[in-house]
């Protein structure tokens, strides 16, 4: 991931493209293309990136939802079950799997709308389950569960007891959902000053399921501190 300028942005209603890498729905799958180099803390040497990653919905949901009064903010699950294929290049590595999609959309940076979020994601027998909360800027509250069907198609339905999580290797709060109240972190994925994604085994709705779940703090985002590293961990183009 690079950020770069407005200038090396294109988009219409089936592309985008950003620097050299590109997303594609072509009807059926979300092709992405990518070309990039990585970025390795304290080595001036990227390794090339390149690669393609199709995402294979199983059925699309048409709603989307807001997460604060306004509508300021947006989230859609276009595809709340997918399989993914992966075939990369450089690295030379290839895989296959479950998959998810979505994306947020609104009319201010997050840092504006929200304090701290926390989601998470799994797979049921039919269909899917994601749970979604956090705190608004104004320090007001939400929290829904959604249950997709096999079609798609969601349903909100009552939330699961709360479950806490230790905290993240960077003293990020971290908490799901969970029928028991209780969640196991397998592995850990992604570890940063103001994020963390992770592996749980849990039980929902008299389900034992494997989900992905995230936490965020847009305050330590915001922070003078957390600003200055980001170009460390993520370079910026100046074209």
């Amino acid at each position: 991931m690079t950020e770069r300028t407005q200038s090396c942005v294109e988009s219409d209603a089936s592309n985008l493209r950003i620097g050299p890498s590109h997303v594609e729905w072509d009807g059926n799958a979300l092709e992405i293309t990518i070309e990039e180099r990585d970025k390795r803390l304290f080595n001036p040497f990227r390794r090339p990136v390149r690669g393609k990653v199709r995402v294979i919905p199983e059925a699309l949901n048409p709603t989307s939802f807001a997460l604060d009064p306004d509508q300021n903010h947006i989230w859609h699950c276009m595809a709340p079950r997918a399989r993914i294929e992966v075939e990369m290049e450089q690295p030379g590595i290839s895989w296959s799997g479950k998959g998810y999609f979505d994306h947020n959309r609104g009319s201010e940076p997050l840092e504006s709308g929200f304090r701290a979020w926390h989601w998470s994601r799994a797979h049921m027998k039919r269909g899917a389950v994601v749970c979604y909360e956090g705190e608004r800027s104004d320090g007001s509250v939400f929290a829904s569960a959604i249950r997709f069907g096999a079609d798609g198609i969601p349903d909100e339905v009552e939330l699961p007891d709360v479950a806490h999580l230790p905290r993240s290797a960077w003293g990020i709060k971290r908490r799901t959902r969970s029928d028991i109240g209780v969640s196991q972190i397998i592995r850990s994925w992604e570890d940063t000053p103001f994020y963390s994604r992770a592996e749980l085994s849990t039980q929902l709705y008299g389900e034992d399921v494997v989900s992905v779940q995230e936490s965020l703090d847009m305050r330590r985002f915001a922070s003078p501190l957390v600003q200055f590293m980001l170009p460390y961990r993520m370079p910026r183009a100046r074209r």
